[in-house]
């Protein structure tokens, strides 16, 4: 079942590859909080796809006018990000992905990211570790990094339509951040941030709100490579409501989370 994911997945990215006048194609869903047509075909692509593969679950995406997001913890669910990034897909910035995850009662079974632009496509079986899938299936297990927070490249996210509410606390533990670790990196796209992370690329990733599509695939991707994943607060993150993430390698998180920098 779960084998048939990443071939779907690679096909819904050739819609965005071929996506061509992409600013004239969105709307605003709210504040600086945008969606494009082309989110809306590569999710229906992907429920209609993946809903062959799994008729009994409940079909959760950006995209959907409800979203039953209460059904979590007690169904198998499909949790899907058509487009993660789409700030950046609107600008051609080239940083966006398709994230898919598979939940069952509340626990992550399933997760892949797939990256169009550069073809790296990630996923994780809860159990059996995460894995780099090549164009022709080859696979090759991931893992987080070893570095320290005084060597870490750091990602963090600041979704725009909180610049009000959240901005400026999201900047100014960048600062504290900048600080003490290597260096820094904003990319746009949370899935990407935590498939980065799980490869060891970034060695940890924050940011303060997060809706369920963001980051439930790429929490298990970044968990079966051996790496930690919480809110800022250290507690667990949530699959039914937004919560703030925090991931990393165990060395760097724990670091930074004694810090106190969050």
């Amino acid at each position: 079942m779960f084998e048939k994911i990443p071939e779907i997945m690679r096909e819904a990215g050739k819609i965005m590859l071929a996506a061509r006048g992409v600013e004239n194609e969105m709307r605003a869903k709210g504040e600086a909080n945008f969606v494009t047509s082309y989110d809306v075909e590569v999710e229906k692509y992907l429920f209609h796809e993946l809903g062959e593969l799994l008729p009994s679950a409940v079909l959760l995406g950006e995209e959907e006018e409800e979203n039953h997001t209460e059904l979590i913890r007690t169904r198998r669910c499909l949790i899907v990000d058509p487009i993660d990034g789409t700030t950046n897909f609107i600008h051609g910035f080239g940083m966006s992905a398709v994230s898919v995850g598979v939940s069952d009662c509340g626990v992550m079974t399933y997760g892949a990211v797939y990256d169009p632009y550069t073809g790296v496509l990630c996923h994780a079986e809860r159990g059996h570790g995460t894995f780099l899938q090549d164009a022709d299936g080859g696979e090759t297990p991931v893992h987080v990094s070893d570095r320290g927070l005084a060597d870490a490249l750091a990602g963090f996210g600041t979704c725009p339509y909180y610049k009000d509410e959240l901005g400026e606390k999201s900047f100014r533990a960048v600062y504290r951040l900048y600080r003490r670790a290597r260096d820094v990196r904003r990319g746009g796209s949370a899935a990407l941030d935590l498939l980065m992370t799980a490869r060891g690329i970034l060695d940890v990733f924050f940011e303060y709100r997060l809706s369920p599509w963001d980051y439930a695939a790429g929490s298990l991707l970044v968990t079966e490579a051996g790496g930690v994943i919480t809110q800022t607060d250290g507690s667990p993150i949530t699959l039914d409501k937004p919560c703030s993430i925090f991931a990393g390698n165990p060395r760097a998180y724990r670091e930074l989370f004694e810090a106190g920098i969050l």
